[in-house]
């Protein structure tokens, strides 16, 4: 599959119904770099070793991550594809998909 052109925006589709969060690179507050979902604060953002993660704002608990891509093979950006999150007692699995 060929890298996607635009790196700044994607989708995160939940493959158990039509749930779609918008996701935007954008500049955290203490000048990192991460991307942000539209509908409300949270942030997926690198973390060595860990890979490109999602951690819920208060906790800073990981809730969500690359499924099969592991850490090192991640480069710059979130990589495409499949993700595992946890909201609570329940699991969710996403695609990642960049667009325009």
């Amino acid at each position: 599959m060929a890298a996607p052109q635009n790196r700044e925006r994607f989708e995160l589709r939940r493959q158990d119904d039509v749930l779609v969060h918008s996701v935007v690179r954008n500049t955290r507050p203490d000048g990192t770099v991460g991307y942000q979902h539209q509908d409300r604060d949270f942030w997926i953002e690198h973390r060595p070793g860990w890979s490109r993660l999602a951690r819920a704002p208060q906790s800073q608990t990981c809730t969500g991550r690359p499924w099969n891509v592991l850490p090192a093979d991640q480069g710059d950006h979130p990589p495409e594809g499949d993700r595992v999150s946890r909201k609570g007692t329940k699991s969710y699995v996403y695609s990642l998909v960049y667009v325009s």
